[in-house]
């Protein structure tokens, strides 16, 4: 079992992974790696291929960890996913989303505003009455960072197939 979690952690750092590129007492990883794939007891792990995160610095840029945080908290909670599902087809005021959820009116005030300063909803006032309307520039920042949250692993997914498929190929080759 202990064989398997130290390969396992070997090839996060191969392709990259976040949690080991920013984590120093891992580094001394070379030793541990499965028998065959490059361990060399008391070596460390070459450093160049601990590179962190993989993504398109575009939508990165455009968006501070704080923001992405509010957005994936907001959509975190059964309630605001509905909510927001609610208002996506036609605006709704906020005392007729109340009448939906066994829960106070002031409760449902603030899902509201949860998802209102993650920028997924807006409110606008009319007469008395507070209209709740689905934001789509929010949602399609959330479908477009899940996008690129999705091509990460893939490319990950990729990296531990070539790096599989390579080794029993220079495990062949060496001498026995």
């Amino acid at each position: 079992m202990m064989e398997s979690s130290l390969a396992f952690l070997w090839i996060l750092a191969r392709i990259g992974s976040p949690v080991l590129s920013t984590t120093p007492d891992l580094l001394t990883l070379g030793a541990l790696a499965p028998p065959g794939l490059g361990a060399v007891p008391g070596k460390t792990l070459d450093e160049s291929f601990l590179t962190g995160v993989f993504c398109n610095q575009m939508v990165v840029d455009q968006l501070s960890e704080d923001a992405a945080d509010r957005l994936f908290q907001a959509l975190s909670d059964a309630t605001r996913r509905d909510i927001v599902r609610r208002v996506s087809g036609s605006p709704l005021s906020v005392s007729s989303l109340a009448a939906f959820y066994a829960m106070s009116f002031a409760a449902v005030q603030k899902h509201v505003a949860v998802l209102e300063r993650a920028s997924l909803i807006t409110k606008e006032k009319r007469g008395r009455e507070q209209l709740v309307t689905v934001h789509p520039k929010g949602l399609a920042l959330a479908r477009r960072l899940l996008d690129e949250y999705e091509e990460v692993w893939r490319q990950r997914t990729a990296r531990i197939t070539d790096i599989l498929a390579e080794e029993p190929r220079k495990q062949t080759k060496e001498p026995s």
